[in-house]
């Protein structure tokens, strides 16, 4: 009876699912490999073929040099700041966590279109430079200010993940080893980073999926200027309403983030021992 009971109570989030993440998914699938012939759907493999176009291997390779650059600037800046704010008092850290995640309260846009009156010609950072007598600098329409405006909407991603596991983490473990001679640094190497993979794989992963498809951000602050991968899927849909090119590009979109999933859950399982260990 328990076990009717839940799937009684499950069947709403079935019926969610199917309706809106299988149903979209197989008709995604359908017009990637279909084209229109004479008003009639035929399977073919063009819109794939299509894919290794020199232009749009250009698209690819911008897409995913932008998003592992603001993927490791996220880790490098990430794993400091969620490492202090876990060894902060407990009364503190969810001030600190909060800094975070505030800015996430605001529309997603406006935390763009912010960046573009700091980046502008008459922004913020101009105003300073020339106040001091430097040069005015162009960085608005450039892909350093689209590779900002990544790492300030996608960091708190990183952050999150990786403090969870650092303020769980067994203080013992780290005391053992400053008994046993241990430095900080080798604390650290040994102890600490091993331990908090777990987030640090999981704060890869949520940062990297959203900016390997984010179309908004590289529209408002690189100004259509060049096109990413998510700008190429919104136009084939949106502008050109080629609905079978642009789900080719959603399927392959879709195929690396699984393959990079896949590694990093990988990486995870590999490292997934204990700190302490790696001392002897």
């Amino acid at each position: 009876m328990k076990k009717n009971s839940n799937s009684y109570l499950a069947s709403p989030y079935i019926v969610w699912s199917a309706i809106f993440i299988v149903i979209p998914l197989l008709l995604i699938v359908f017009f990637s490999f279909t084209k229109q012939e004479s008003g009639q759907y035929v399977f073919s493999l063009d819109n794939f073929n299509r894919l290794i176009n020199p232009i749009y291997i250009k698209v690819f390779g911008r897409s995913l040099w932008l998003a592992l650059s603001s993927t490791i600037i996220c880790l490098l800046i990430g794993y400091p700041a969620a490492y202090i704010i876990s060894t902060a008092k407990v009364s503190r850290r969810g001030t600190l966590i909060l800094l975070f995640i505030l800015p996430m309260w605001m529309n997603f846009l406006l935390r763009t279109y912010a960046w573009a009156a700091i980046l502008g010609k008459n922004g913020v950072i101009n105003t300073i430079l020339t106040t001091l007598g430097f040069n005015a600098v162009n960085i608005l329409y450039t892909d350093v200010a689209v590779l900002l405006g990544m790492v300030y909407n996608f960091l708190p991603f990183m952050v999150l993940p990786i403090y969870t596991v650092l303020s769980k983490m067994d203080k013992d473990l780290v005391n053992a080893a400053e008994d046993l001679g241990a430095n900080k640094i080798q604390v650290f190497t040994k102890v600490i980073f091993p331990l908090s993979m777990p987030g640090v794989a999981s704060g890869i992963t949520m940062v990297f999926m959203p900016a390997v498809s984010t179309f908004v951000i590289s529209k408002l602050l690189g100004g259509g200027q060049f096109m990413l991968l998510g700008n190429l899927i919104e136009q084939q849909f949106m502008s050109v309403g080629d609905w079978h090119f642009g789900s080719a590009v959603s399927i392959f979109m879709m195929i690396m983030i699984l393959l990079s999933m896949a590694f990093m859950n990988k990486f995870d399982n590999d490292s997934n021992k204990e700190g302490g260990g790696l001392l002897f």
